[in-house]
């Protein structure tokens, strides 16, 4: 792996960890807050891609985990990765990456429609299932109310989609750190012609 990509990763991590230092805003309904991370979470996936998205997302976890207080909050530690909010946060890592896959496969053709129906994909609807089912399975609740309950994140997350999804293009524009590899067929193309 590339210094760069390293670099990148890290910085990506670092950047969700801010993210963090927004309060958390409660909700009495409930053991689940609102928090500005999953913006990050999009963000990562959309600008650094599959690959990266996800290492820096993994490194992000691995440092709460260790105790970095980088959750909302200033929480940190593992017991903040098992507790009620921890399918939320051990999802991020697969949503970045499939966001982060999502905008490799459409890289000629991306818009803002297409980047903001793959931050609902990942962003939302995987983090999600992830985190209702989590929290139902360890809280021993319904998932059908779990899951009601999970709309009253729906709003904020979805300005955190289009906010993510302006930034993903703006970046992509003007300094694109996903490189698509050209395929073998298509350099054969340009030397035939």
């Amino acid at each position: 792996m590339k210094l760069q990509d390293m670099m990148y990763i890290a910085l990506f991590a670092a950047i969700v960890g801010v993210l963090g230092f927004f309060p958390p805003i409660p909700l009495p309904f409930s053991p689940v807050p609102i928090t500005a991370q999953t913006l990050g979470v999009m963000i990562t996936g959309g600008v650094l891609g599959a690959r990266r998205g996800t290492l820096s997302l993994l490194l992000f976890i691995a440092l709460v985990a260790i105790g970095a207080p980088l959750l909302s909050g200033g929480r940190g530690g593992f017991s903040a990765l098992i507790g009620p909010g921890g399918g939320y946060i051990m999802s991020w890592p697969l949503a970045a990456g499939i966001i982060g896959y999502l905008v490799e496969r459409n890289w000629h053709t991306l818009k803002l429609p297409k980047v903001l129906l793959f931050n609902f994909l990942g962003g939302i609807v995987l983090v999600y299932a992830c985190g209702v089912t989590y929290l139902s399975f360890i809280g021993n609740l319904p998932w059908i109310p779990t899951a009601i309950s999970a709309f009253a994140f729906l709003p904020g997350d979805v300005i955190k989609m289009f906010v993510a999804g302006y930034i993903t293009i703006k970046i992509n524009k003007v300094y694109p750190l996903i490189k698509i590899q050209k395929s073998k067929s298509s350099k054969q193309l340009k030397q035939v012609i």
